[in-house]
């Protein structure tokens, strides 16, 4: 196996080094977060860190990097406390990657994509037309992680739209038959195929 120590990998060349670690804690969940300035100005940004935080309440976090420069997407939901979470599915994927670019905030992502607002019981935030899992979100608090400068952003779980076929009737959501992304360090997309699902493990006696 290849192996890096802690002082080679801070002495690795920059692109090298950030491939390597946004690679090595494996696939990633593929989402688009979409926001609205109270300006009326629509955003909508890729993210891969989007995680389960708990059931009960349902709520959702992600990590947001420094905000020393500009961030479209916090500043939004600092202003409205809604947005959405959008699944990326395979037919979007060229458009989703491109919301990485950073835009003016007089810009929206969507009038510069092909990705397509969709507004849904007259919820804040846009959704992203056609992607098939959708989420309304509200803002609830947030964490400063002090080592990097990065946050924790963490949301309530207002709405959950689904696609019909993916809904399975104990309320698994079958991803693959969205072909659903995920992502592979900074831009690299796959899109997984379920192979099976195990039953609640108990402890053998």
């Amino acid at each position: 196996m290849i192996y890096f120590n802690t002082k080679e990998m801070n002495s690795l060349e920059h692109l090298y080094k950030i491939n390597l670690i946004n690679s090595c804690s494996g696939y990633k969940s593929a989402n688009l977060i979409a926001t609205k300035s109270i300006e009326n100005i629509t955003n909508v940004a890729i993210f891969s860190s989007i995680t389960h935080i708990g059931s009960s309440p349902p709520m959702l976090g992600f990590f947001l990097r420094p905000t020393t420069i500009l961030r479209n997407t916090y500043e939004n939901i600092m202003e409205a406390s809604y947005f959405t979470i959008n699944h990326i599915h395979e037919k979007i994927l060229k458009d989703a990657h491109h919301t990485s670019a950073k835009y003016d905030k007089s810009i929206s992502e969507f009038d510069v994509t092909n990705l397509e607002t969709e507004c849904k019981d007259n919820f804040y935030a846009p959704f992203v037309k056609d992607c098939p899992i959708q989420l309304s979100m509200k803002y609830i608090e947030e964490y400063d992680i002090k080592s990097n400068n990065t946050k924790l952003i963490i949301g309530e779980i207002q709405g959950l739209y689904i696609k019909e076929n993916l809904l399975e009737e104990d309320g698994f959501i079958n991803l693959s038959k969205g072909t659903i992304a995920t992502i592979n360090g900074l831009d690299g997309y796959a899109i997984p195929n379920l192979k099976q699902r195990f039953e609640y493990q108990r402890p053998i006696i």
